[in-house]
């Protein structure tokens, strides 16, 4: 039997759908190994609720409504959500990118986002491309006021850093880990020099090696159509899933000697020393002390 989420990931807020996905019926969900069922009610409103081995469904859990997606949580969060002020600027476009199943552990996911060095790699052409494959120095650091892991003065060249770019560019880049399962970047603009783009990843840990990805973007960009701007993004994504659903071990190490650290790594070194600290272990080859 796989072991229960503990209380630190309990404790957390996920996104399970986008609204706009979740139809007028119910139909089952999961997360952290526990089914759910989501369903509407007579006004429209998501009802999500925890289905019991003896079949019968709990008493309907706490959500919120935001970003275009249904967030819940099966424990009780010390806070709210994060704060993303670009989300709310009008000139920004909001797409929604659709969710990718990976077979993996969620937290695997997280750090693959992290990651700079695999871009010419495994995004080739488009994120990175030989013989630029340097990760240049960057700064990371757990912000203890806001509880946040960040990385910062990032930079990449990139052949094609988003769909309305135009010829390679140096790409600069800040990431920001919210939760143990959400991250954003914020990264060059080529409509707007003086802005960032953003394109966060919310993952929904189903179990201890499956999970769902739900990236959306907050991004500068009058021209490209919504339909493209999702193609870019999942062709980025989809190539991401095929290096994590052949990482091994499935489940993140957090014993520091399991895997050795390049320069290159320090965020995934910071994430993994925060989740240690907060004691997730879904996800983990850790047990709960």
């Amino acid at each position: 039997m796989a072991r229960p989420a503990e209380k630190a990931s309990l404790d957390q807020w996920y996104v399970i759908d986008a609204e706009a996905d979740i139809p007028a019926e119910p139909r089952p969900n999961r997360l952290l190994g526990r089914d759910l069922i989501v369903a509407r009610d007579a006004d429209g409103t998501v009802i999500v609720r925890e289905k019991r081995d003896d079949g019968a469904l709990g008493e309907p859990l706490p959500t919120i409504v935001r970003w275009g997606y249904i967030w819940t949580t099966l424990g009780k969060p010390e806070r709210g959500l994060f704060e993303l002020p670009e989300a709310d600027e009008p000139d920004r476009r909001h797409v929604v990118c659709g969710a990718v199943a990976v077979n993996a552990s969620g937290l695997r996911i997280i750090e693959n986002f992290l990651d700079m060095a695999h871009f010419p790699f495994v995004h080739t052409d488009i994120l990175g491309a030989e013989p630029n494959t340097e990760v240049h120095h960057y700064t990371t650091e757990i912000r203890r006021d806001v509880d946040e892991v960040w990385a910062t003065n990032c930079e990449f060249f990139q052949p094609q850093a988003a769909l309305s770019a135009e010829g390679g560019i140096m790409t600069q880049y800040m990431y920001r880990v919210m939760a143990p399962f959400q991250t954003l970047l914020y990264k060059t603009c080529p409509a707007a020099a003086n802005r960032w783009d953003v394109i966060c990843l919310f993952v929904q840990p189903l179990d201890h090696d499956r999970c769902r990805a739900h990236p959306v973007m907050f991004i500068i960009d009058d021209e490209s159509t919504l339909t493209s701007m999702v193609h870019f993004q999942q062709l980025i994504f989809l190539q991401d899933r095929i290096i994590l659903e052949n990482q091994r071990p499935r489940l993140l190490p957090l014993e520091p000697r399991a895997e050795i650290p390049t320069r290159a790594d320090i965020s995934s070194v910071a994430y993994r020393r925060w989740l240690k600290e907060k004691g997730v272990t879904f996800g983990t080859a850790e047990r709960a002390a």
